[in-house]
């Protein structure tokens, strides 16, 4: 075989590969616009929250969605991600329903020691669960992906919720085929996750394929930034260095995030990736996962993920 002829091979097999992914997913989102009452998206205006929305507009249109989108708002956001999320938003004519982390603060839902500085996001939980009960959510619809941390490697496309919220590992519902149970009684609910079987090349190479928009800070860029237990950290106003050691690391970086949350504990990565065909050159070297890379909430502890899980998270 020539080394045109085995490129053309792997053209046609990551094609026909997202071809099967794309259509599960638009099954798992039909599915859930028939069964469940009240669904929402959540819409962080993300890299994967964008393709679950791109699909979603690929399920549904030309009628307007089913299901409104939902963020959960920690007021620590990226300013760049929030300006595109409400590009997007205006864009494509859906309804936004944005729940904040500092509402729930002066209503006294969520305490923090220091409210200015201290990481909101395992908060959101709270925020989450109050705008689920406020709206009467049935079923949200997130962006999680199994490859990503192996707590959501063990949960379902439909993640039953209890009345409180929690999230039980032990006492998951079969998933046979594609066969799925959405019942709930009031006050439950479900998280579903239609690209739970997509990895991060996977997102990428769709991201490629359909042309999706994306903020700019998943490209390189120059940032200011220290070292912090290995990571690199922005140096933003809420994520200052705290240590000698932290100041005297502090430099010019080129840079770029591979994920997005809450700028206390989402850290970039050094990249010279300023488009999406290096980035996925990128992403086919890489020896770690986004959030072992970047996620300084998921270093506290090897459950750290799953505790938050069982108390709401997303």
């Amino acid at each position: 075989m020539t080394q045109q002829s085995i490129q053309h091979f792997n053209e046609q097999f990551n094609s026909a590969h997202l071809d099967w992914l794309e259509s599960e997913s638009i099954h798992i989102l039909r599915e859930l616009a028939a069964e469940c009452e009240r669904p929402a998206l959540l819409f962080s205006g993300g890299k994967d929250s964008l393709v679950v929305l791109h699909l979603a507009l690929k399920a549904f249109r030309p009628n307007k969605l089913p299901f409104p989108l939902v963020h959960i708002d920690t007021g620590h956001n990226f300013p760049e991600v929030i300006a595109f999320r409400d590009y997007i938003v205006d864009k494509i004519g859906e309804k936004l329903i944005v729940g904040s982390v500092e509402d729930s603060m002066k209503k006294g839902t969520v305490r923090l020691r220091n409210p200015d500085t201290d990481s909101r996001n395992a908060a959101q939980a709270v925020t989450l669960l109050e705008t689920i009960e406020a709206h009467q959510f049935d079923a949200c619809i997130g962006g999680a992906r199994r490859d990503e941390e192996k707590a959501r490697a063990k949960e379902r496309i439909f993640s039953f919720r209890d009345d409180f919220g929690q999230w039980d590992p032990k006492a998951q519902r079969p998933e046979l085929w594609s066969l799925y149970n959405t019942r709930v009684h009031k006050g439950e609910n479900m998280r579903v996750f239609p690209i739970s079987n997509w990895t991060e090349m996977d997102i990428w190479q769709y991201i490629s394929r359909e042309n999706i928009e994306l903020p700019s800070i998943y490209f390189a860029h120059d940032r200011e930034v220290y070292e912090r237990n290995g990571l690199i950290v922005s140096n933003m106003p809420i994520t200052p260095p705290q240590t000698d050691e932290e100041r005297q690391s502090m430099k010019i970086e080129r840079v770029r995030f591979r994920t997005v949350g809450d700028m206390t504990c989402t850290s970039p990565v050094t990249s010279d990736a300023d488009n999406v065909d290096k980035i996925l050159e990128e992403t086919a070297e890489t020896t770690v996962t986004e959030r072992g890379a970047t996620r300084l909430d998921d270093q506290t502890s090897e459950a750290s993920m799953e505790k938050r899980k069982k108390e709401g998270y997303f």
